[in-house]
């Protein structure tokens, strides 16, 4: 018997929030699958929390904290 093949990951839903961070230069920011971006940050880490608290906002309820910023 063959070995179980591992599940493919889900596909991105427009309802699907994924945070990451990425650098340009010095800086560093979040950004997200909605189109969401965070402020440009020289710590890594507050990017990554920008990030965390983004994705736990839509996590929470759909919160409209993202309007006005146009995608990228």
């Amino acid at each position: 018997m063959p070995p179980a093949s591992p599940t493919p990951p889900a596909p991105v839903t427009a309802a699907a929030h994924t945070a990451t961070t990425v650098e340009r230069g010095s800086f560093c920011l979040a950004r997200c699958t909605c189109g969401w971006s965070g402020p440009a940050r020289r710590a890594r880490d507050r990017a990554r929390a920008d990030a965390d608290n983004h994705a736990d906002n839509h996590a929470d309820s759909h919160s409209d904290d993202h309007a006005g910023t146009a995608p990228r």
